[in-house]
Protein backbone atom coordinates (compact mmCIF):
# COMPACT_ATOMS: atom_id res chain seq x y z
CA UNK A 1 0.00 0.00 0.00
CA UNK A 2 1.37 3.35 -0.77
CA UNK A 3 2.48 6.31 1.65
CA UNK A 4 -0.76 7.59 3.24
CA UNK A 5 0.60 10.94 2.04
CA UNK A 6 0.72 10.07 -1.68
CA UNK A 7 -2.91 8.47 -1.35
CA UNK A 8 -4.48 10.96 -4.39
CA UNK A 9 -8.41 12.02 -4.09
CA UNK A 10 -9.28 9.14 -6.20
CA UNK A 11 -7.94 6.52 -3.74
CA UNK A 12 -9.06 7.95 -0.70
CA UNK A 13 -12.73 8.17 -2.35
CA UNK A 14 -12.42 4.02 -3.50
CA UNK A 15 -11.42 3.43 0.22
CA UNK A 16 -13.61 5.13 1.68
CA UNK A 17 -16.23 2.87 -0.59
CA UNK A 18 -15.04 0.33 0.88
CA UNK A 19 -15.24 1.05 4.92
CA UNK A 20 -18.32 2.35 3.81
CA UNK A 21 -19.60 -1.02 2.45
CA UNK A 22 -18.33 -3.27 5.36
CA UNK A 23 -20.07 -0.48 7.99
CA UNK A 24 -23.43 -1.14 5.50
CA UNK A 25 -22.56 -5.15 6.00
CA UNK A 26 -22.40 -5.31 9.42
CA UNK A 27 -25.65 -2.88 9.94
CA UNK A 28 -27.18 -5.47 7.76
CA UNK A 29 -26.05 -8.43 9.71
CA UNK A 30 -27.19 -6.99 13.24
CA UNK A 31 -30.36 -5.86 11.69
CA UNK A 32 -31.30 -9.63 10.59
CA UNK A 33 -29.85 -10.77 13.82
CA UNK A 34 -32.38 -8.30 15.68
CA UNK A 35 -35.02 -9.43 13.02
CA UNK A 36 -34.16 -13.25 14.68
CA UNK A 37 -33.19 -14.22 11.40
CA UNK A 38 -33.05 -17.93 10.62
CA UNK A 39 -29.54 -19.67 11.21
CA UNK A 40 -29.78 -20.20 7.41
CA UNK A 41 -30.26 -17.26 6.39
CA UNK A 42 -27.54 -15.47 8.50
CA UNK A 43 -24.98 -17.67 6.79
CA UNK A 44 -26.25 -16.76 3.36
CA UNK A 45 -26.23 -12.90 4.31
CA UNK A 46 -22.36 -14.39 5.32
CA UNK A 47 -21.67 -15.76 2.32
CA UNK A 48 -22.92 -13.11 -0.20
CA UNK A 49 -20.68 -10.51 1.95
CA UNK A 50 -17.73 -12.94 1.32
CA UNK A 51 -17.85 -14.10 -1.84
CA UNK A 52 -19.02 -10.57 -3.44
CA UNK A 53 -18.12 -7.85 -1.28
CA UNK A 54 -14.64 -9.43 -0.01
CA UNK A 55 -13.95 -11.65 -3.03
CA UNK A 56 -12.86 -14.81 -1.13
CA UNK A 57 -12.69 -17.72 -3.56
CA UNK A 58 -13.30 -20.21 -1.14
CA UNK A 59 -14.90 -20.77 2.34
CA UNK A 60 -16.07 -23.44 5.16
CA UNK A 61 -17.98 -22.81 8.78
CA UNK A 62 -17.99 -25.58 11.02
CA UNK A 63 -20.20 -24.68 13.84
CA UNK A 64 -20.61 -26.37 17.38
CA UNK A 65 -23.77 -27.97 18.45
CA UNK A 66 -23.44 -31.33 20.15
CA UNK A 67 -20.83 -32.02 17.88
CA UNK A 68 -18.89 -29.82 15.27
CA UNK A 69 -20.89 -29.40 11.75
CA UNK A 70 -20.54 -27.74 8.35
CA UNK A 71 -22.74 -25.01 8.57
CA UNK A 72 -21.65 -23.45 5.12
CA UNK A 73 -18.89 -23.83 2.14
CA UNK A 74 -18.31 -22.98 -1.26
CA UNK A 75 -15.39 -23.59 -3.57
CA UNK A 76 -14.34 -26.70 -1.93
CA UNK A 77 -15.36 -30.51 -1.84
CA UNK A 78 -17.52 -31.44 1.22
CA UNK A 79 -16.43 -34.44 1.47
CA UNK A 80 -15.16 -34.02 5.12
CA UNK A 81 -14.37 -36.66 7.82
CA UNK A 82 -15.37 -34.47 10.57
CA UNK A 83 -13.98 -36.72 13.16
CA UNK A 84 -10.46 -36.51 12.06
CA UNK A 85 -10.79 -32.77 10.63
CA UNK A 86 -12.28 -32.07 14.34
CA UNK A 87 -9.40 -33.25 16.30
CA UNK A 88 -7.43 -31.13 13.44
CA UNK A 89 -9.60 -28.18 13.82
CA UNK A 90 -9.15 -28.28 18.23
CA UNK A 91 -5.46 -27.77 17.54
CA UNK A 92 -5.87 -24.11 16.79
CA UNK A 93 -7.45 -21.50 19.83
CA UNK A 94 -5.90 -18.03 17.72
CA UNK A 95 -6.18 -16.46 14.03
CA UNK A 96 -3.48 -19.00 11.85
CA UNK A 97 -2.26 -17.15 8.29
CA UNK A 98 -0.82 -20.24 6.47
CA UNK A 99 1.51 -18.48 4.40
CA UNK A 100 3.61 -21.58 2.84
CA UNK A 101 1.79 -24.14 0.73
CA UNK A 102 1.02 -26.76 3.36
CA UNK A 103 -0.15 -30.17 3.08
CA UNK A 104 -3.28 -32.02 5.64
CA UNK A 105 -7.01 -31.71 6.11
CA UNK A 106 -6.43 -27.67 5.78
CA UNK A 107 -4.53 -27.50 2.49
CA UNK A 108 -7.14 -25.79 0.98
CA UNK A 109 -7.13 -22.61 2.72
CA UNK A 110 -5.10 -20.13 3.58
CA UNK A 111 -6.62 -18.56 7.04
CA UNK A 112 -7.92 -20.18 10.04
CA UNK A 113 -10.54 -18.08 12.18
CA UNK A 114 -11.74 -19.62 15.18
CA UNK A 115 -13.69 -18.43 17.77
CA UNK A 116 -14.21 -18.90 21.45
CA UNK A 117 -16.39 -18.29 24.04
CA UNK A 118 -13.66 -17.93 27.45
CA UNK A 119 -12.00 -21.83 26.46
CA UNK A 120 -14.54 -23.35 24.61
CA UNK A 121 -14.53 -23.24 20.73
CA UNK A 122 -17.90 -22.41 19.25
CA UNK A 123 -16.86 -22.63 15.26
CA UNK A 124 -14.05 -22.51 12.82
CA UNK A 125 -13.94 -20.29 9.78
CA UNK A 126 -11.93 -21.76 7.41
CA UNK A 127 -11.21 -19.47 3.84
CA UNK A 128 -8.97 -18.43 1.09
CA UNK A 129 -6.84 -15.14 1.23
CA UNK A 130 -9.18 -11.75 0.12
CA UNK A 131 -8.04 -10.28 -3.22
CA UNK A 132 -6.80 -6.64 -2.32
CA UNK A 133 -6.45 -3.51 -4.24
CA UNK A 134 -3.34 -1.10 -4.02
CA UNK A 135 -5.60 1.50 -1.26
CA UNK A 136 -6.28 -1.48 1.17
CA UNK A 137 -3.84 -4.14 3.41
CA UNK A 138 -4.91 -8.01 4.07
CA UNK A 139 -4.57 -7.23 7.63
CA UNK A 140 -7.60 -5.10 7.60
CA UNK A 141 -9.44 -7.22 5.16
CA UNK A 142 -8.91 -10.46 7.70
CA UNK A 143 -10.20 -8.26 11.04
CA UNK A 144 -13.04 -7.29 9.14
CA UNK A 145 -13.80 -11.25 7.81
CA UNK A 146 -12.46 -11.90 11.72
CA UNK A 147 -14.98 -9.02 13.29
CA UNK A 148 -18.39 -10.41 10.97
CA UNK A 149 -17.38 -13.85 11.36
CA UNK A 150 -17.44 -13.45 15.71
CA UNK A 151 -20.75 -11.37 15.15
CA UNK A 152 -22.26 -14.28 13.46
CA UNK A 153 -21.44 -17.13 15.41
CA UNK A 154 -22.39 -15.19 18.91
CA UNK A 155 -25.23 -14.81 17.38
CA UNK A 156 -25.79 -18.12 16.61
CA UNK A 157 -24.83 -19.87 19.94
CA UNK A 158 -27.39 -17.16 21.92
CA UNK A 159 -30.36 -18.55 20.10
CA UNK A 160 -29.02 -22.10 20.61
CA UNK A 161 -28.51 -21.09 24.58
CA UNK A 162 -31.58 -19.57 24.06
CA UNK A 163 -33.45 -22.33 23.22
CA UNK A 164 -31.38 -25.02 25.58
CA UNK A 165 -33.14 -22.24 28.15
CA UNK A 166 -36.41 -22.42 26.94
CA UNK A 167 -36.44 -26.13 26.51
CA UNK A 168 -35.05 -26.34 30.31
CA UNK A 169 -37.45 -24.19 32.02
CA UNK A 170 -40.27 -26.11 29.92
CA UNK A 171 -38.07 -29.32 31.22
CA UNK A 172 -38.15 -27.72 34.76
CA UNK A 173 -42.24 -27.14 34.73
CA UNK A 174 -43.22 -30.36 33.67
CA UNK A 175 -41.07 -32.40 36.31
CA UNK A 176 -42.92 -29.35 38.70
CA UNK A 177 -45.76 -30.82 37.67
CA UNK A 178 -44.58 -34.26 37.78
CA UNK A 179 -43.46 -33.99 41.38
CA UNK A 180 -46.62 -32.45 42.56
CA UNK A 181 -48.68 -35.09 41.06
CA UNK A 182 -46.06 -37.86 42.64
CA UNK A 183 -46.90 -36.21 45.89
CA UNK A 184 -50.37 -36.85 45.87
CA UNK A 185 -49.58 -40.83 45.35
CA UNK A 186 -47.42 -41.01 49.12
CA UNK A 187 -49.96 -40.54 51.80
CA UNK A 188 -50.04 -36.46 53.43
CA UNK A 189 -50.78 -38.15 56.79
CA UNK A 190 -50.11 -41.23 59.22
CA UNK A 191 -51.83 -43.01 61.52
CA UNK A 192 -51.14 -42.39 65.28
CA UNK A 193 -53.55 -43.72 67.61
CA UNK A 194 -53.83 -46.44 70.10
CA UNK A 195 -53.02 -49.57 68.43
CA UNK A 196 -49.92 -48.19 65.53
CA UNK A 197 -47.82 -44.68 65.28
CA UNK A 198 -45.93 -43.97 61.79
CA UNK A 199 -43.46 -41.29 60.31
CA UNK A 200 -41.72 -40.86 57.48
CA UNK A 201 -38.67 -39.52 55.48
CA UNK A 202 -39.40 -38.86 51.42
CA UNK A 203 -36.29 -37.57 49.47
CA UNK A 204 -36.71 -37.78 45.93
CA UNK A 205 -33.64 -37.67 43.33
CA UNK A 206 -34.54 -34.03 42.45
CA UNK A 207 -37.25 -33.79 43.34
CA UNK A 208 -38.59 -36.44 41.28
CA UNK A 209 -38.14 -40.15 41.95
CA UNK A 210 -39.08 -43.68 42.19
CA UNK A 211 -39.26 -44.76 45.66
CA UNK A 212 -42.85 -45.61 46.92
CA UNK A 213 -44.46 -45.66 50.60
CA UNK A 214 -47.65 -46.46 51.13
CA UNK A 215 -50.53 -47.54 54.32
CA UNK A 216 -54.16 -48.45 54.04
CA UNK A 217 -56.64 -48.98 57.05
CA UNK A 218 -58.33 -52.34 55.39
CA UNK A 219 -61.19 -52.88 58.09
CA UNK A 220 -61.13 -52.08 61.97
CA UNK A 221 -58.50 -54.88 62.47
CA UNK A 222 -56.80 -54.56 59.77
CA UNK A 223 -53.35 -52.09 58.57
CA UNK A 224 -51.49 -52.65 55.45
CA UNK A 225 -48.71 -50.60 54.39
CA UNK A 226 -45.84 -50.84 52.29
CA UNK A 227 -42.32 -49.43 51.13
CA UNK A 228 -41.00 -50.01 47.37
CA UNK A 229 -38.21 -48.80 45.41
CA UNK A 230 -38.30 -48.53 41.78
CA UNK A 231 -35.40 -49.37 38.86
CA UNK A 232 -33.93 -46.52 37.61
CA UNK A 233 -34.71 -42.64 38.56
CA UNK A 234 -36.47 -39.74 37.55
CA UNK A 235 -39.46 -39.37 35.16
CA UNK A 236 -39.19 -42.97 34.05
CA UNK A 237 -39.46 -44.25 37.65
CA UNK A 238 -41.76 -41.86 38.92
CA UNK A 239 -44.39 -43.56 35.80
CA UNK A 240 -44.02 -46.48 36.88
CA UNK A 241 -44.55 -46.19 40.17
CA UNK A 242 -47.57 -44.20 39.65
CA UNK A 243 -48.81 -47.17 37.38
CA UNK A 244 -47.34 -49.30 40.60
CA UNK A 245 -50.11 -47.63 43.13
CA UNK A 246 -53.03 -47.79 40.89
CA UNK A 247 -52.28 -51.84 40.64
CA UNK A 248 -51.63 -52.33 44.01
CA UNK A 249 -54.61 -50.53 45.58
CA UNK A 250 -56.67 -52.22 42.96
CA UNK A 251 -55.42 -55.47 43.59
CA UNK A 252 -56.21 -55.15 47.63
CA UNK A 253 -59.40 -54.96 46.88
CA UNK A 254 -60.04 -58.47 46.60
CA UNK A 255 -56.81 -59.74 48.71
CA UNK A 256 -57.05 -62.42 50.93
CA UNK A 257 -53.70 -64.30 51.55
CA UNK A 258 -50.85 -62.64 51.01
CA UNK A 259 -48.99 -65.00 48.52
CA UNK A 260 -51.30 -65.09 45.41
CA UNK A 261 -51.65 -61.28 46.00
CA UNK A 262 -47.86 -60.59 45.76
CA UNK A 263 -47.71 -63.20 42.86
CA UNK A 264 -50.51 -61.11 41.18
CA UNK A 265 -48.73 -58.19 41.72
CA UNK A 266 -45.70 -59.57 40.48
CA UNK A 267 -48.00 -60.86 37.29
CA UNK A 268 -49.35 -57.32 36.56
CA UNK A 269 -46.38 -55.19 37.13
CA UNK A 270 -44.42 -57.78 34.62
CA UNK A 271 -47.04 -56.79 32.16
CA UNK A 272 -46.59 -53.07 32.25
CA UNK A 273 -42.66 -52.92 32.36
CA UNK A 274 -41.73 -56.10 29.96
CA UNK A 275 -38.80 -56.96 32.18
CA UNK A 276 -37.27 -54.11 31.38
CA UNK A 277 -37.85 -52.20 34.76
CA UNK A 278 -38.66 -54.10 37.99
CA UNK A 279 -38.97 -53.04 41.83
CA UNK A 280 -38.45 -54.36 45.00
CA UNK A 281 -40.96 -54.07 48.20
CA UNK A 282 -41.80 -54.37 51.35
CA UNK A 283 -45.06 -55.29 52.32
CA UNK A 284 -46.57 -56.03 55.16
CA UNK A 285 -50.23 -56.40 56.52
CA UNK A 286 -50.78 -55.50 60.75
CA UNK A 287 -53.44 -57.46 62.49
CA UNK A 288 -54.88 -55.53 65.63
CA UNK A 289 -56.64 -58.06 67.46
CA UNK A 290 -53.66 -61.15 67.12
CA UNK A 291 -51.07 -58.94 67.10
CA UNK A 292 -49.64 -60.73 64.35
CA UNK A 293 -47.40 -58.67 61.71
CA UNK A 294 -47.05 -60.72 58.14
CA UNK A 295 -45.27 -60.01 55.60
CA UNK A 296 -43.31 -60.67 52.04
CA UNK A 297 -40.30 -59.03 51.18
CA UNK A 298 -39.67 -59.12 47.69
CA UNK A 299 -35.81 -58.44 47.21
CA UNK A 300 -36.34 -55.31 49.23
CA UNK A 301 -33.87 -54.17 51.61
CA UNK A 302 -34.68 -56.59 55.34
CA UNK A 303 -36.88 -53.91 57.36
CA UNK A 304 -35.35 -53.94 60.72
CA UNK A 305 -38.00 -54.66 63.74
CA UNK A 306 -36.88 -54.01 67.35
CA UNK A 307 -38.90 -56.07 69.85
CA UNK A 308 -37.36 -56.45 73.33
CA UNK A 309 -34.27 -54.96 73.09
CA UNK A 310 -33.39 -56.87 69.99
CA UNK A 311 -32.99 -56.39 66.08
CA UNK A 312 -34.57 -58.39 63.58
CA UNK A 313 -34.19 -58.62 59.71
CA UNK A 314 -37.28 -59.27 57.90
CA UNK A 315 -36.04 -60.89 55.08
CA UNK A 316 -38.51 -63.34 54.34
CA UNK A 317 -40.21 -63.38 51.30
CA UNK A 318 -39.59 -63.92 47.45
CA UNK A 319 -37.17 -62.20 44.43
CA UNK A 320 -37.68 -58.78 42.91
CA UNK A 321 -41.22 -57.95 41.29
CA UNK A 322 -41.67 -57.83 37.72
CA UNK A 323 -38.43 -59.24 36.24
CA UNK A 324 -39.70 -62.79 36.33
CA UNK A 325 -42.92 -65.01 35.46
CA UNK A 326 -43.83 -66.54 38.52
CA UNK A 327 -42.59 -66.80 41.64
CA UNK A 328 -42.09 -70.07 42.83
CA UNK A 329 -40.11 -69.75 45.83
CA UNK A 330 -42.48 -67.30 47.81
CA UNK A 331 -42.35 -67.52 51.26
CA UNK A 332 -44.33 -65.50 53.56
CA UNK A 333 -42.78 -64.06 56.72
CA UNK A 334 -45.01 -64.02 60.20
CA UNK A 335 -44.25 -62.49 63.42
CA UNK A 336 -45.87 -62.59 67.00
CA UNK A 337 -46.13 -59.08 68.32
CA UNK A 338 -47.03 -59.84 71.65
CA UNK A 339 -48.57 -57.53 74.45
CA UNK A 340 -44.57 -55.33 73.81
CA UNK A 341 -44.05 -52.28 71.87
CA UNK A 342 -42.22 -52.89 68.98
CA UNK A 343 -40.51 -50.53 66.32
CA UNK A 344 -40.12 -51.38 62.64
CA UNK A 345 -38.05 -49.14 60.20
CA UNK A 346 -38.60 -49.00 56.58
CA UNK A 347 -36.12 -47.94 53.86
CA UNK A 348 -34.45 -47.58 50.78
CA UNK A 349 -31.67 -48.59 49.82
CA UNK A 350 -30.75 -44.92 48.94
CA UNK A 351 -30.57 -44.48 52.72
CA UNK A 352 -27.57 -46.61 53.15
CA UNK A 353 -25.87 -46.53 49.88
CA UNK A 354 -25.83 -42.41 50.58
CA UNK A 355 -22.12 -40.94 50.22
CA UNK A 356 -20.18 -38.83 52.12
CA UNK A 357 -16.83 -36.81 50.64
CA UNK A 358 -14.42 -39.59 51.54
CA UNK A 359 -16.90 -42.03 49.60
CA UNK A 360 -17.70 -43.54 52.75
CA UNK A 361 -21.25 -45.39 52.70
CA UNK A 362 -23.87 -44.93 55.34
CA UNK A 363 -24.67 -48.36 55.38
CA UNK A 364 -26.74 -50.91 57.64
CA UNK A 365 -24.25 -50.52 60.96
CA UNK A 366 -24.92 -47.05 61.22
CA UNK A 367 -28.33 -46.97 60.65
CA UNK A 368 -28.28 -49.97 63.54
CA UNK A 369 -25.81 -47.81 65.65
CA UNK A 370 -28.64 -45.10 65.34
CA UNK A 371 -31.64 -46.85 65.87
CA UNK A 372 -30.25 -48.25 69.13
CA UNK A 373 -29.60 -44.98 70.60
CA UNK A 374 -32.79 -43.66 69.43
CA UNK A 375 -35.65 -46.67 68.83
CA UNK A 376 -37.26 -45.03 72.52
CA UNK A 377 -38.51 -42.02 70.75
CA UNK A 378 -41.36 -40.74 69.31
CA UNK A 379 -41.77 -41.97 65.50
CA UNK A 380 -41.34 -38.07 64.21
CA UNK A 381 -38.62 -37.37 66.73
CA UNK A 382 -36.68 -40.28 65.81
CA UNK A 383 -37.22 -39.65 61.96
CA UNK A 384 -36.13 -35.74 62.10
CA UNK A 385 -32.79 -36.90 64.25
CA UNK A 386 -31.87 -39.53 61.14
CA UNK A 387 -32.72 -36.49 58.89
CA UNK A 388 -30.22 -34.69 60.62
CA UNK A 389 -27.88 -37.34 60.61
CA UNK A 390 -28.27 -37.93 57.18
CA UNK A 391 -26.99 -34.03 56.37
CA UNK A 392 -24.26 -34.12 58.95
CA UNK A 393 -22.60 -37.34 57.42
CA UNK A 394 -23.23 -36.61 53.87
CA UNK A 395 -21.67 -32.60 54.19
CA UNK A 396 -21.68 -31.42 51.16
CA UNK A 397 -21.55 -34.36 48.73
CA UNK A 398 -24.93 -34.37 46.83
CA UNK A 399 -28.13 -37.29 47.08
CA UNK A 400 -27.32 -40.24 44.29
CA UNK A 401 -30.22 -42.16 44.88
CA UNK A 402 -33.85 -41.65 46.05
CA UNK A 403 -34.35 -41.87 50.52
CA UNK A 404 -37.75 -43.35 51.73
CA UNK A 405 -37.91 -44.05 55.53
CA UNK A 406 -41.26 -45.26 57.08
CA UNK A 407 -41.39 -45.54 60.33
CA UNK A 408 -43.52 -47.67 62.50
CA UNK A 409 -44.30 -48.25 66.14
CA UNK A 410 -46.80 -51.07 67.67
CA UNK A 411 -48.06 -49.86 70.26
CA UNK A 412 -49.15 -52.14 73.61
CA UNK A 413 -52.26 -53.60 74.31
CA UNK A 414 -52.04 -52.11 77.53
CA UNK A 415 -52.46 -48.73 76.09
CA UNK A 416 -55.65 -49.67 74.38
Amino acid sequence: MPDKNTINEEQLQKRLRIKQLEVNSLLEVTQAINNNLSVDKLFRIYEFILRAQITVQKMAVFIRDTEFYCICSYGVDENWDMDELTRELLKYNRLVEFDTPHDGLLAAFDLLIPVFHKDQPLAYALMSKPQIDIYETLEEKIKFIQTITNIIVVAIENKRLFRLQIEQEKLKQELELAAQVQSHLIPKELPNNNFLQMAAIYLPHRNIGGDYYDYIDRNEDETLFCIADISGKGVAAAILMANFQAILRTLIKDMNELGPFIKKLNARVLEITRGEKFLTLFFARFLKKTRELEYVNAGHNPSILIKNNQMIELGKGCTILGMFESLDKLEIGKVQLGNDESLLINYTDGLTDLENEAEESFGIDRLLAFLKDHHGNDMTDLNNRLMNRIMDFKGKQMFIDDISVLSCRFKPVSVV
